[in-house]
C-alpha cells in the first residue's frame, strides 16, 4: 500500500511535469524562433559583407583587371570561403544553443536513470544555462527526487511496522491455540476472551490499514448526511465516559452547534480514536470536547491537560505507526494508526486535522471540516 507521501508525491510530480512541459515548450519555441532568426541574419550578414569585401579587395588587388560577366576560379574560391565562414559561424552558434538546451536535460536523464534503477538518492547536477526554465526544472526535479526518497524510506518503514504489529498477536494466537490443541491449556472463558481480544486487535489494524489505503487512493466512501457535531460529540462522550473515568479521566463539554454534511459513523470514529489516544497517553487528566462553527468551517477540538508531546513532535503525530513513547504505547496496546486514520477521514471530508501543544501543558487535536453551501443556506 503506497504511503500518503508517496501517493501525493506521484500526483504532484504528474501535475508539475505537465505544467513544466507546457511552460518549457512555449519558452523553447520562443527561444528557438529567436535563435534561428538570429542565425539566419548572421549568415546573411556574413555573406553580404563578405561579398562587398571581396569586390572591394578585388578592385584593390587587381585595379586593371578587365570587367567580365563570367565567373573566374577566384570568384568560386571567394564564394566558397564566404559560405564556409557564414556556415561555420551559424553552426557554432547553433551548437552552443543545442548544448545549453541538452546539458540540463542530460543531467536530469542521468538522475532519472539512477532513480529508475532504485537509487533514490540520485540528484541532477545544477547547470547554469541562459534558459531560466531549465534551471527551474533541475531545482524542481531535485525537490521531487528528495520527496520520493523520503516517501520510499517511509514506505519501507511502514511495511516493516505492519509486519511487526501483526506478528505479535498472531504469535500469541498460534501459541494459545497450539496449547489448546495439545491439551496444555484448559478451554476456559477467560482464555477464549483473551484470544478474542487479540483477534479484535488484528481486526482493528486491518480496518485502519483499509481506511488509510482507501484514503490514499482517493476512494474512501462517505455517506454524507446533515449532522451537528455537538450532538455526535455528546453521543460519543456519553458512551466512553465511564471507561475514561476508570482511567481517572474527566470529560468536560463545551458544545456549540456546528452543522455540516459529513459521514456520521466516520465522525464518531474520529472522536473515539482521539479519546482512546487520550486514555493511553494522558491518564488521570481532564479532556475538554469543543465544537464550534465559523463562517465556512466547523471545528471539533479535544484538549487535555496531560503530559503533552515531546518537542517537535507536532509534525509527526499523524504519521503511521509513530508513537511519542514507543515502549509505553506498545505495552498499552496502541497500534500507532489511530491519529493517521483521524487525519485521513478529515481530509476525506475536504478538511484537515492538526495538533497543538498547549502552553499550560497537554495536547489539543483539532478537526476542521468545510461547510457545504447546502448547510450554509
Amino acid at each position: 500500500m503506497p504511503s500518503p507521501e508517496l501517493t501525493s508525491c506521484y500526483r504532484a510530480f504528474e501535475a508539475w511535469a505537465t505544467n513544466w512541459l507546457t511552460t518549457m515548450a512555449k519558452s523553447l519555441n520562443t527561444q528557438m524562433v529567436i535563435a534561428l532568426s538570429a542565425l539566419t541574419l548572421l549568415a546573411f550578414a556574413v555573406m553580404f559583407f563578405g561579398m562587398i569585401l571581396y569586390w572591394y579587395l578585388l578592385d584593390w588587388i587587381f585595379p586593371n583587371a578587365p570587367e567580365t560577366d563570367k565567373w573566374t576560379p577566384s570568384d568560386f574560391v571567394a564564394l566558397g570561403l564566404i559560405l564556409a565562414t557564414g556556415l561555420s559561424a551559424a553552426a557554432m552558434v547553433g551548437w552552443r544553443l543545442a548544448q545549453n538546451i541538452l546539458r540540463p536535460l542530460k543531467s536530469i536523464a542521468r538522475a532519472v536513470s539512477s532513480i529508475a534503477n532504485g537509487d533514490f538518492s540520485a540528484r541532477a547536477e545544477i547547470i547554469q544555462t541562459p534558459f531560466g526554465e531549465a534551471a527551474s526544472l533541475i531545482i524542481d526535479f531535485n525537490a521531487m527526487a528528495m520527496r520520493l526518497e523520503s516517501a520510499e524510506a517511509e514506505l519501507q518503514y511502514s511495511n516493516s511496522a505492519i509486519a511487526h504489529e501483526l506478528r505479535t498477536p498472531l504469535t500469541i494466537l498460534r501459541g494459545r491455540l497450539q496449547g489448546l490443541s495439545d491439551g496444555l491449556f484448559k478451554p476456559t472463558s477467560e482464555l477464549y476472551g483473551s484470544l478474542l481480544s487479540h483477534v479484535e486487535d488484528l481486526a482493528l489494524i486491518v480496518e485502519d490499514l483499509r481506511v488509510l489505503g482507501l484514503s490514499n487512493a482517493g476512494r474512501l466512501e462517505l455517506k454524507l448526511d446533515e449532522i451537528d457535531l455537538a450532538e455526535e460529540a455528546e453521543a460519543v462522550a456519553t458512551t466512553v465516559e465511564q471507561s475514561l473515568a476508570d482511567a481517572g479521566i474527566t470529560i468536560k463539554r463545551d458544545l456549540g452547534h456546528a452543522v455540516t454534511f459529513a459521514d456520521r459513523a466516520r465522525i464518531r470514529q474520529v472522536l473515539f480514536a482521539i479519546l482512546d489516544n487520550v486514555r493511553r497517553y494522558a491518564p488521570k487528566s481532564t479532556v475538554t470536547i469543543q465544537t464550534r462553527k465559523t463562517k465556512d468551517r466547523v471545528l471539533l477540538r479535544c484538549s487535555d491537560n496531560g503530559p503533552g508531546l515531546p518537542a517537535g513532535a507536532e509534525k509527526r503525530v499523524f504519521e503511521r505507526f509513530w508513537r511519542a513513547d514507543d515502549s509505553r504505547a506498545r505495552a498499552s496496546g496502541g497500534t500507532g494508526l489511530g491519529l493517521s486514520v483521524v487525519q485521513a477521514i478529515a481530509r476525506g471530508h475536504g478538511g484537515d486535522a492538526n495538533v497543538v501543544d498547549r502552553e499550560n501543558g497537554g495536547t489539543s487535536i483539532e478537526i476542521w471540516l468545510p461547510i457545504p453551501m447546502q448547510a450554509v443556506g
